[in-house]
């Protein structure tokens, strides 16, 4: 038996932006990426803890130590700047395999996004 498990996860951070008339994705800091074991074009779900709107999209790079986190196409319609949200990405273990599992957890500061 398989069973998913959240495998990354970046803990309240703050829309920078939102960009409808990109084609798509959230572009997310590369750090933030890297600190949380995401890879550029990986399914996420987002979760605005403001409005409760959650959806999932694809992540794009971002500048590094940018703290940018902007919702692009259709998704910036579910969130404003200086919204917090929590990226969340997925895996498929065996059921075994996913009892051990330790996840990537990032605490950001909400304020800038930076890794303190």
């Amino acid at each position: 038996m398989q069973i998913q498990v959240v495998k990354s996860k970046i803990h309240r951070v703050k829309v920078t932006g939102a960009d409808l008339n990109y084609i798509g994705s959230i572009t997310i800091d590369e750090a933030l990426m890297d600190a949380s074991n995401l890879i550029e074009g990986e399914k996420v779900s987002i979760v605005n803890i403001n409005n409760g709107e959650r959806f999932e999209t694809y992540a794009i790079k971002g500048a590094r130590n940018s703290g940018e986190i902007t919702l692009n196409g259709p998704a910036a319609r579910k969130v404003h700047a200086g919204d917090i949200i929590i990226i969340i990405s997925y895996a498929t273990l065996d059921f075994e395999e996913a009892k051990t599992f330790k996840p990537w957890l990032v605490f950001p500061n909400e304020v800038d996004n930076t890794l303190t």
